[in-house]
């Protein structure tokens, strides 16, 4: 992997990284609540996932939400408003719940019974590099089979292990 070996867009190619790639499309395919949190609506549709049920709660708090259960209630009801970082904390806390609540369904839907998805892989812009230092390159299709690991680490919030897992089935492409 190129991203590994050199220094990224060191010469003025423009790009991200794959395995950053792919977390934005997990993240396309999770389905989060398209209003945002600042708006009455997106606040009360989020609280109200985050509070339906003790599992949901619970993981709430684990991923950083640590409030009172009067507290949501007066937030819904609009008695009070949630500061600033209470905001970031329940946009946080919803996220990485909905994460771990989608990841099985995820795994699922990408391995497709052993048959896997079909993945695009699109070359860097290099229209910024000088002539000299562009590599010639193609667009790549590939099916990958093997989900599980990419998207536990995706649902783990885990950068370093989603760059691994991501590598192990593109590793054969080349440093392209």
């Amino acid at each position: 992997m190129p991203e590994r070996n050199i220094e990224f867009g060191k010469y003025g190619a423009r790009g991200v990284k794959g395995h950053e790639a792919v977390a934005r499309q997990l993240d396309d395919l999770a389905g989060y609540i398209a209003t945002p949190v600042t708006a009455r609506r997106g606040l009360q549709a989020r609280l109200h996932y985050l509070t339906r049920t003790t599992h949901a709660r619970e993981a709430a708090r684990a991923a950083g939400l640590t409030i009172t259960d009067r507290t949501p209630r007066a937030w819904t009801v609009g008695t009070r408003t949630p500061s600033r970082k209470n905001l970031e904390r329940i946009e946080q806390a919803y996220r990485t719940v909905r994460r771990e609540n989608v990841a099985r369904y995820l795994t699922a839907r990408l391995n497709r019974a052993g048959r896997g998805t079909r993945v695009e892989i699109h070359p860097l812009n290099q229209s910024q590099v000088d002539r000299p230092r562009q590599r010639a390159m193609e667009f790549r299709t590939m099916n990958v089979r093997r989900w599980e690991r990419i998207v536990a680490a995706w649902a783990a919030g885990d950068e370093r292990e989603l760059d691994e897992a991501w590598v192990d089935p593109v590793v054969h492409l080349g440093s392209q």
